[in-house]
């Protein structure tokens, strides 16, 4: 990549979205901690530095050598990256005697500057920092200022650094994205060739290149992640790429089917494997969530084993690793704590002695879907909502069994087929039904009911990061709860979990 941006990450909560939003403009970008600037920066034509929870006056404040950057890159501070820059070289940051937090307008923009180009007064920018720019360095210019912040955005003469005190990847900076565009596209002189067909190209080589005429094995999961891997390494490789569906019992009603036939359809050299009893076995009067996790990863591992040792001289395991994940490997902070252990199985034990190949590790959710619909791959299999990998497991609150999965396969087909059918669920991120561990009394024709409760979550996301329950019609709800109640023999009650991440989680385990 001779045509990169390499983004310092100061541990701010937006840096992520910096990246979304440069590779928005189809330039490729990087993040790597502030205290891990690569040896090499031949193949990065510009930087940014992002924002941080840190105030640069701080004595633990990060601190990178900028020597080899600045004066010689084009480079962009961010909120914190723009007080740093001050600070280090002869301005002056102090604590801000206003709140500058959240929405504000430039009120004044300095003429005939390519950053703003494009751009007018009373913008809205977004601004989020307890600390203020008070003195500039001696040989910077004023670009753009606010009511309260007179150096929103300075530049520094002689060279092409610049800072700015906002925002511009929130949606809530209105120009954000034609700031980034100034800076990315008409400063630094980057070509927008960042695009879905050039990233399909460029990994297909790669990957023959690495691979040769060696076996890859991959564990497919039916979601977008495994499935776009699976069909670029079947671009690359054709039928030395040995594909893996289990079916955990767990899954949606019908899906097993009905996903091993559409990847076969694909042409993937697919096999379906069901190990339902296995699992079952498995998870037998466990009620805690986190030991049926590791209960069903446990057996995913015993079963994805068997069935690659059954498979002659395999040289590599491909997983559906995205970016995100690489990022939080490397985070400024490390990982992340465990809230809980994550839905999917997260790799294979050293005994198998496979090599790694992630043809989608620098990728984001979204950009996956995209490489994926340049490949012609099925929209209904690209906007197929996130599924947890242990599926209906936890989504069965307390202990498991075949009868509870048979209830809520049934109930959950038809939450999802009613969101298709009044057209919703495109506009829905994830979707499903939730078996809660109560039975309450319901009245049916003359007789009395003591069965169970289905809760219907759906939420909007962008990232699974947060999330808001979605407003569905009325009707709409009141149609699906009388259409389980009716068919769904074991429910006499429905509910709707109007509860948003945070403070709740997406998944009820």
């Amino acid at each position: 990549m001779q045509n990169s941006v390499l983004i310092l990450d100061f541990g701010s909560q937006y840096t992520q979205l910096i990246a979304r939003r440069v590779r928005e403009l189809n330039v490729y970008c990087e993040i790597h901690p502030f205290h891990k600037v690569p040896e090499d920066l031949s193949p990065f034509k510009a930087v940014i530095l992002s924002g941080s929870p840190f105030s640069v006056r701080a004595d633990d404040a990060p601190h990178p050598d900028l020597s080899k950057i600045k004066g010689k890159l084009p480079l962009l501070g961010v909120c914190y990256g723009a007080q740093y820059l001050a600070h280090f070289h002869g301005g002056k940051v102090a604590p801000s005697s206003t709140r500058e937090y959240g929405r504000a307008n430039l009120t004044i923009i300095k003429d005939a500057e390519a950053l703003f180009e494009n751009i007018t007064e009373n913008s809205q920018v977004w601004m989020s920092h307890s600390d203020t720019i008070k003195d500039l360095p001696e040989n910077a210019v004023t670009l753009a200022s606010t009511q309260e912040v007179i150096n929103a955005a300075y530049r520094i003469d002689g060279e092409e650094t610049y800072g700015i005190q906002f925002h511009p990847e929130v949606y809530h900076s209105t120009d954000g994205k034609q700031l980034l565009h100034n800076f990315l596209i008409e400063i630094s002189g980057l070509k927008p060739d960042w695009t879905p067909g050039a990233f399909v190209d460029m990994t297909v080589s790669e990957l023959q290149e690495k691979i040769g005429d060696d076996k890859v094995v991959l564990g497919l999961s039916g979601g977008v992640d495994s499935s776009v891997a699976a069909i670029l390494l079947h671009k690359a490789i054709g039928k030395n790429l040995y594909c893996i569906f289990v079916n955990n019992g767990l899954l949606r009603k019908n899906e097993f089917d009905e996903v091993l036939h559409q990847y076969k359809d694909m042409g993937l050299n697919v096999k379906g494997v069901d190990a339902t009893a296995r699992f079952m076995d498995a998870l037998k009067g466990l009620e805690d969530p986190e030991l049926k996790r590791k209960a069903i990863g446990r057996v995913f591992i015993e079963v994805f084993d068997d069935e690659a040792h059954a498979i002659e001289n395999v040289t590599f395991l491909a997983q559906g690793t995205i970016y995100p994940d690489v990022i939080e490997s490397i985070s400024v902070n490390g990982p992340s704590a465990t809230i809980k252990s994550h839905h999917n199985v997260g790799g294979l034990p050293d005994y198998m002695k496979l090599k790694i190949v992630e043809p989608l590790r620098m990728l984001f959710k979204d950009e996956v879907r995209r490489v994926g619909a340049e490949m012609d791959m099925a929209p209904n299999l690209l906007g197929r909502h996130p599924f947890p990998g242990p599926g209906l497991a936890i989504r069965i609150l307390g202990d498991v069994d075949q009868e509870k999965v048979r209830l809520l396969q049934e109930a959950d087909a038809i939450f999802i087929a009613n969101l298709k059918k009044w057209e919703l669920y495109d506009k829905v991120w994830q979707a499903g039904a939730i078996l809660l561990p109560v039975n309450s009394v319901g009245v049916m024709g003359d007789e009395r009911t003591y069965e169970k409760c289905i809760a219907l979550r759906a939420v909007e996301s962008t990232d699974g990061m947060t999330a808001d329950w979605v407003d569905l019609p009325h009707k709409f709800l009141q149609d699906t709860s009388n259409e389980i109640i009716n068919k769904v023999k074991g429910v006499n009650r429905v509910v709707y979990d109007i509860s948003s991440k945070p403070p709740a989680t997406i998944e009820w385990e």
